[in-house]
C-alpha cells in the first residue's frame, strides 16, 4: 500500500537523527502509520503551532517529540524533531515549528 510522500522541512531530518536510535526507530515507525492514514499511538493536536498541526509523542530513552502536518493530500510535512525536557514544551521549539509551517504553507502557495 502506498502512501504520502514524507517531506522534511527545515533541519527536522538532521535533528532527528540526532535522537537516540530506539526515540528515532519509533518515530519513523510512527511516520510511516501517518503516511499510510493511520493515526500514530500517541498524539496530540498543536494548534499553538498551527492548524492540523499533531505532536506524535515518543517514549524512549528519554521523551521525544515529532511535529508534523498531514491534512494536505500531496504530502506529509514534518516540521520538527526535538528532547522533550519539562512538561511544557520551550517556546523556542514552537517558533521553530511555526516558522516550517508558514514556510509549508508559502511553498503550496507557490505551486
Amino acid at each position: 500500500m502506498a502512501g504520502k510522500l514524507l517531506v522534511w522541512v527545515g533541519r527536522t531530518l538532521e535533528f532527528l537523527r540526532r535522537l537516540p536510535a530506539s526515540a528515532r526507530r519509533d518515530a519513523g515507525h510512527q511516520l510511516h502509520l501517518v503516511q499510510l492514514g493511520v493515526e500514530p499511538s500517541d498524539w496530540k493536536p498543536m494548534t499553538s503551532v498551527g492548524p492540523g498541526v499533531i505532536e506524535i509523542r515518543v517514549h524512549a530513552e528519554g521523551e521525544y517529540r515529532v511535529l508534523y502536518v498531514a491534512k494536505f493530500s500531496e504530502a506529509v510535512y514534518v516540521l520538527h524533531a526535538f528532547e522533550k525536557r519539562t512538561r511544557q514544551t520551550r517556546q523556542g521549539d514552537v517558533e521553530l515549528a511555526r516558522r516550517n509551517f508558514a514556510e509549508v504553507l508559502r511553498r503550496r502557495r507557490g505551486r
